[in-house]
C-alpha cells in the first residue's frame, strides 16, 4: 500500500508531519528524498564504523597502552553489543516507534563516538564502543524500514538501489578514509569524523521524518524480559567466541570452552521461551516458511563469503603485499563503484527475471572473481587486484536484494517484520563467522605450508647455496662482517619462506569461498518460484 501520508493529510485526527517544511516538501515532492537522506547518514555511519577502526589499531594499542588481546576488544565489543539489538529491532520499533526509535539510536551513537574519541584508557573506550553498538544496531534496519514506508511502489526500487548501495560501500571506504585521519591527524579522529554527520542526520530525521502513529504502537503488550536476557547472554557470549578465538587459541582455552557452553546453554533455552511465550521478543515461529529458514541458511554463507572476502584482501594487501592503509582502501573503491552499477542492474532485472537467477548469476560472478585471485604471488600489484575486486563488487550487488526478495517476498505480511529481523542476523552471523575462519586460517595454513616449504630447503642444494652466498655477499658490501653478514641471509631466506607460506594460507582462502558458493547454490531450488513484480512488493513490506 502506497504511504498516504506522503500526500498532504486534512485529517484532524493525526498529521503525520514533524514540521511545516516536511508538510511543503510532501507537497511538492521531495519529502522522500530527504527522508532517503537521513536514512542514509545512518546506515552509512554503522557500517564505516565496523571496518575503519581496524586500521587504527596499532595507534590506539600504543596511546593506550594495552596488549594486542587487549585492544581486540574495542571491535568485540562493538559487534557483540550491534548484534544483539539487531533480532530486537522490530519490536523496539513497534513498541516504541519507528522514527522515534531511529533518532534515539543515530543520537545514542553520535554520543558514543565521542566518548569514544575523549576515551583516556582502555575501559573507557569499550564502554563507549558497547554503547556505540547498542545504539548501531538499530539503524540499518530501522532506517530501511522507514524507506520502505516511505516511498510508493514505483520509486522503492530507486531508493533501496541507494540505500544499497550505502551500506556495501562503507566497508570499502572504511579502511582508506581510517588510514587517512590516523595518519594525518591521530585515531580519534576515526570517531570525530561521526559527529558532523550524526547531528546533520538526526536534524534531518526530526524535521522530515513522519511521526509515529500513537495508535500503531504496542505498549500494552508485556515486555519479554527473559527473552531478551537470554539473547543478549546467547548471542553475546557467541560472538566473544568468534571474535576472540583465534587469540585465545580456540579450544585449548577454559575462557572459551567456557563461553562456547554458556552460549549454546543460553540459546537453546532462549529457543525453548520464545516458542512458548506470547509475545516474543523475537518470533522464531517466522522459521516454519520454508523460504525463510533457506533463505537464513544462505544469509550465513552470503555473510561467510562476502565479508570474509572482504576482510581478506586488505588483509593480504597490507601483510602479503606492503600496501599501506590508505592505499588498501583505495584499490577497493573500484568494486564500490561497480556494486553501483550492480545496484542500477538489479533494479532493472528484477521486473524481469526470478529472483533466483539473479542470486545465482551474482554467485558465479562472485565464484569468478575468486578464481582470479587465487592466482596471486608475491609480483602481484594494484593492477592485477582492480578486475577481481570488481567483479566481487558487481556480484555482491547481485545477490544482496534478490537474495532478500527470494526469502522474504513470499511470506504473509504477518511474519514479515519478524522474519526481516532473523534474516538480517543470519547475515550479520555470518559475517563473524567468516572473519573468525578467514584469521584462523591464515594462522594455521600459513604454519602448515611454512612446515612443507621447508622440508623442501636443502643446505646442500646449489640453488639454497647460492641464494645465500647472493645475500651475504650484498651485506657484506653493505659494511656487515662476514658473520653478521651470514645471519642477516638467512633471515632474509627465512622472510622469503615466511612470505610464500602466508601467501598460499590467502590461496587456500579464496579457495574456500569458491567451494562455498558451489556448494550453496543448489539451496536456491528450495526457494518458490514467485513473480518478480509480487515478489518485490512483499519484500517491500518486509521492512
Amino acid at each position: 500500500m502506497e504511504p498516504a501520508a506522503l500526500a498532504p493529510v486534512s485529517s484532524p485526527a493525526f498529521d503525520p508531519y514533524a514540521s511545516k517544511i516536511a508538510r511543503r516538501a510532501a507537497e511538492h515532492g521531495w519529502l522522500k528524498w530527504a527522508i532517503l537522506l537521513a536514512a542514509s547518514f545512518g546506515a552509512i555511519l554503522e557500517v564505516i564504523d565496523v571496518s575503519i577502526v581496524n586500521v587504527a589499531v596499532p595507534d590506539m594499542q600504543g596511546n593506550l597502552g594495552a596488549t594486542l588481546s587487549e585492544i581486540g576488544w574495542v571491535s568485540t565489543a562493538y559487534t557483540m553489543a550491534n548484534i544483539i539489538v539487531i533480532p530486537l529491532s522490530a519490536w523496539l520499533g513497534h513498541r516504541f516507534g519507528k522514527k522515534r526509535y531511529f533518532i534515539f539510536s543515530l543520537t545514542g551513537f553520535t554520543f558514543a563516538s565521542v566518548l569514544c574519541g575523549m576515551s583516556v584508557n582502555l575501559t573507557m573506550l569499550l564502554i563507549a564502543r558497547a554503547l556505540q553498538g547498542l545504539a548501531g544496531g538499530g539503524l540499518l534496519a530501522k532506517a530501511q524500514g522507514i524507506l520502505y514506508e516511505t516511498f510508493p511502489k514505483k520509486d522503492q526500487g530507486k531508493a533501496t538501489a541507494i540505500f544499497g548501495l550505502c551500506v556495501i560501500v562503507g566497508p570499502a571506504i572504511g579502511p582508506a578514509l581510517g588510514g587517512y585521519l590516523t595518519d594525518a591527524f591521530n585515531w580519534r579522529w576515526i570517531f570525530f569524523i561521526n559527529i558532523p554527520f550524526g547531528i546533520l542526520g538526526v536534524w534531518i530525521a526530526y524535521l522530515f521524518f513522519l511521526k509515529d502513529n500513537p495508535a500503531d504502537l504496542k505498549k500494552d503488550e508485556d515486555v519479554d524480559w527473559l527473552g531478551i536476557a537470554l539473547l543478549s547472554i546467547g548471542l553475546g557470549t557467541l560472538q566473544i567466541v568468534l571474535e576472540q578465538g583465534e587469540q585465545e587459541d580456540w579450544f585449548d582455552s577454559s575462557f572459551i570452552r567456557n563461553s562456547l557452553v554458556i552460549s549454546a546453554v543460553a540459546l537453546f533455552f532462549f529457543v525453548r521461551h520464545e516458542l512458548k511465550t506470547p509475545h516474543p521478543a523475537v518470533d522464531l515461529r517466522v522459521l516454519r516458511h520454508r523460504t525463510l529458514a533457506v533463505g537464513s541458511l544462505y544469509s550465513i554463507v552470503l555473510g561467510i563469503g562476502l565479508y570474509g572476502a572482504m576482510f581478506a584482501v586488505p588483509l593480504f594487501t597490507q601483510h602479503s603485499l606492503n600496501f599501506t592503509a590508505a592505499k588498501t582502501g583505495l584499490i577497493l573503491i573500484p568494486g564500490a563503484l561497480a556494486s553501483a552499477v550492480a545496484m542500477i542492474a538489479v533494479n532493472i532485472g528484477m521486473k524481469r527475471f526470478d529472483p533466483r537467477m539473479l542470486i545465482a548469476f551474482g554467485a558465479i560472478v562472485t565464484v569468478v572473481s575468486m578464481l582470479q585471485l587465487v592466482d596471486i604471488n608475491p609480483g602481484t600489484g594494484a593492477g592485477a587486484l582492480f578486475w577481481p575486486l570488481v567483479l566481487r563488487g558487481f556480484g555482491s550487488a547481485m545477490i544482496f536484494m534478490p537474495l532478500s526478495i527470494a526469502t522474504l517476498g513470499s511470506l504473509p505480511k504477518i511474519d514479515v517484520a519478524a522474519g526481516a529481523g532473523f534474516f538480517s542476523l543470519t547475515r550479520q552471523l555470518g559475517s563473524s563467522v567468516g572473519i573468525a575462519i578467514i584469521t584462523t586460517m591464515v594462522q594455521k595454513a600459513t604454519a602448515t605450508h611454512r612446515a612443507e616449504i621447508v622440508t623442501h630447503i636443502d643446505p646442500y642444494q646449489a640453488a639454497y647455496a647460492e641464494r645465500l652466498q647472493s645475500g651475504i655477499a650484498s651485506f657484506t658490501a653493505s659494511g656487515s662482517d662476514p658473520e653478521t653478514a651470514q645471519k642477516q641471509a638467512i633471515a632474509m631466506i627465512d622472510a622469503a619462506v615466511n612470505g610464500q607460506s602466508a601467501l598460499l594460507a590467502y590461496v587456500d582462502i579464496f579457495w574456500l569461498m569458491v567451494i562455498l558458493f558451489g556448494l550453496t547454490l543448489p539451496l536456491l531450488l528450495f526457494f518458490k518460484k514467485s513473480d518478480p513484480k509480487i515478489a518485490a512488493e512483499a519484500a517491500a513490506e518486509a521492512h
